[in-house]
């Protein structure tokens, strides 16, 4: 994989920072290009255009236009999409844009055009220095398989590939964990503060939550919510499955099982506190009994250009915080009785095996449920852990019993939606 060198700026007096890029330029892949993640990776690469260059895009299907434009803006090589039918719409996309741009047929190069249920897979395993995983839901789980066995990095985004397929994409690296970097700002931040110490002298992570828009009620409280409310997040912007999560707490439970895999910290080992200003990121308590913390505004450019450049970092990614300005930083411990999902996802990673897996494909059920208005924001929880419950663990399991696992956990949280609105219903 390709570095980035660094020589000092000559002339003047030395400083912090007083640093010339030396850059060698990274190719990108990106999945999930029109989503928040990919389109703010398109702005990290356009102001870097001496340290990064797209190839390759892979988009859903529901966006041509957008997607046919960051591939005529960016000149990549191969676009993709999932759903085989929208291969034509893509096309006509292309010469759609490309007429807007005044463009003649045949002035302008056409990439080429993967769709179907592989091209995922396909486009993650283009040749490129780095793939970003931008892609939502367990679906990102065969491409990130993909390019690891292509021989590429991974900046992960798609936190369900790891807890998920954790063994099989830690496997998948061959001994080397560098070729899979974080791009959740919280684990982007664990393995800042990691730089830190050395690994024998981590006492403690500490993931922190900004706590949603229900941060404060008691479970009670939380029975009559609408999806309207569950969707308007305080801090961040997100696609509709991340911001239920994060109305629910599931994000943290998600990021729980996605912490002890990337950085081999013991569940008990890992502790989530609510932090509403969402401007410490994560922290590593160390045997000493200091505390690094990671601070920074809450744009996601950063994590993504860390994951990028790793190990070096982006100059201007995002703009750094005011630290002129009075502001007050505030800590609160998560109510585990209102959001169970942490303590839920602590147990789901500690059975193992496919149990994480069915953690998560239960929820994303439970979430397409209550956005549909079939399910309580209250039940959401509740009933993923009824179907944990049901699931007996394979411990070591194959890629593909880890996908009938998902669909058989799947088919268990339908049966208990179409009950639970029968009942509703009588």
């Amino acid at each position: 994989m390709n570095r980035t060198g660094r020589r000092r700026a000559v002339g003047g007096p030395e400083r912090i920072g007083d640093v010339v890029e030396a850059s060698i330029l990274r190719e990108v892949v990106l999945l999930g290009s029109t989503g928040s993640i990919g389109t703010q990776a398109i702005d990290v690469v356009r102001r870097n255009p001496q340290r990064f260059r797209v190839v390759a895009l892979m988009g859903g299907g529901s966006r041509v236009d957008l997607l046919a434009a960051q591939a005529l803006d960016l000149g990549v090589q191969a676009v993709g999409v999932a759903a085989a039918s929208a291969a034509q719409d893509l096309q006509l996309a292309f010469f759609a844009e490309a007429s807007r741009r005044g463009y003649r047929r045949g002035e302008f190069p056409v990439p080429k055009i993967l769709a179907g249920p592989d091209a995922a897979s396909e486009i993650a395993a283009w040749p490129c220095d780095i793939v970003l995983n931008g892609i939502t839901g367990s679906v990102g789980l065969a491409p990130t398989l993909a390019a690891l066995a292509a021989g590429r990095t991974v900046a992960l985004a798609n936190k369900e590939s790891l807890v998920a397929g954790g063994p099989l994409v830690l496997d998948a690296l061959g001994g080397d964990p560098d070729r899979l970097v974080p791009v959740d700002s919280e684990h982007s931040a664990l393995a800042q503060c990691l730089r830190g110490g050395r690994r024998d002298e981590v006492r403690k992570l500490v993931l922190t939550a900004s706590g949603g828009p229900f941060r404060g009620r008691r479970r009670d409280e939380l029975a009559a919510v609408t999806p309207e409310q569950a969707l308007a997040h305080p801090t961040w912007d997100m696609g509709p499955l991340v911001t239920i999560n994060s109305a629910t707490l599931m994000n943290k439970g998600l990021e729980l099982i996605e912490a002890h895999l990337f950085f081999g910290v013991p569940y008990d080992d890992i502790e989530v506190v609510v932090h509403p200003q969402s401007l410490v990121h994560s922290m590593v308590e160390f045997t000493d009994g200091s505390t690094i913390a990671q601070v920074s505004p809450p744009d996601m450019r950063l994590p993504i250009a860390l994951a990028l450049g790793w190990p070096d970092r982006v100059a201007q990614a995002q703009p750094p915080m005011d630290w002129s300005r009075a502001q007050a930083l505030t800590f609160e411990p998560l109510d585990e009785v209102a959001f169970p999902a942490v303590e839920l996802a602590r147990t789901a990673g500690r059975r193992g095996g496919t149990a994480p897996a069915v953690f998560n494909a239960a929820n994303e059920e439970a979430v397409a449920a209550f956005l549909a208005g079939r399910l309580p924001f209250i039940r959401i929880v509740d009933l993923v852990a009824e179907v944990i419950a049901e699931h007996e663990v394979i411990d070591h399991p194959t890629v593909e019993e880890v996908f009938a696992t998902e669909r058989a956990a799947r088919a268990a949280a339908g049966r208990l939606i179409r009950r639970e609105t029968e009942r509703d219903t009588v």
